[in-house]
């Protein structure tokens, strides 16, 4: 299945207020049912393991409300990590600001070098080109002191049958962006070919639960 670049609805704010509302209300089920928040909290606990760390810096990079790093710093305070998370996304009207919430370009994030311990981000990379995903990475591995993580889709055509399957679930730019996130998805063997060529010192990319993939670059 080749990969097909498919411009996403809610990237270009294509419905009313309500409608994108209800988009990312959906993207929040969509990381609580099948993976999202499971795969970066599996990472983030892996970066806390290895540096023997009890405190995490993180900036959440295409965070939307930041649901999934809010849920992952709830369920590491309750294990000995703090996590303090500020969230990044391009659009201000995405954003919770009940958070440390700034608007900005993913590809010129506004942080000095080394801000945080750790720039994660989710359901992001696929809608880069590979030009932009490596333009991302120079961005990310600057600010990041430790790792960035990436937590994204994998595709295949089970996986596109399975959310054609259910669509019935979610509301109308959802029933359009998800097909196109799936089509537009990397598979790891790509990811591996692209992030090959950043200055990471280390590359590490699992599979994850239904169709996710988890990818740990160290600096």
């Amino acid at each position: 299945m080749q990969r097909v670049m498919i411009p996403e609805w809610l990237d270009v704010d294509a419905g009313n207020a309500p409608e994108i509302a209800a988009s990312l209300r959906d993207l929040c089920r969509i990381n609580r049912w099948f993976g999202g928040v499971g795969t970066s909290l599996g990472m983030l606990r892996e970066v806390a393991r290895r540096t023997g760390a009890v405190s995490l810096s993180l900036l959440e990079v295409a965070a939307g409300a930041g649901a999934v790093p809010e849920a992952c710093r709830r369920i590491l305070a309750h294990e000995g990590v703090r996590l303090d998370v500020t969230v990044l996304d391009r659009a201000a009207s995405h954003l919770d600001h009940g958070t440390r919430a700034v608007a900005g370009d993913a590809l010129a994030l506004p942080f000095p070098d080394s801000s945080f311990d750790v720039v994660s981000s989710n359901l992001f990379v696929h809608h880069l080109s590979p030009a932009e995903l490596a333009a991302f990475m120079d961005e990310a591995l600057r600010v990041a002191r430790r790792a960035v993580l990436i937590n994204d889709l994998v595709r295949s055509r089970l996986h596109l049958a399975l959310v054609y399957a259910g669509l019935p679930l979610f509301s109308r730019i959802t029933r359009h962006d998800a097909p196109a996130s799936v089509r537009q998805a990397f598979t790891p063997k790509e990811i591996k070919s692209l992030l090959a060529t950043t200055r990471a010192a280390g590359i590490e990319i699992r599979r994850r639960y239904l169709y996710r993939m988890a990818i740990m670059i160290w600096k």
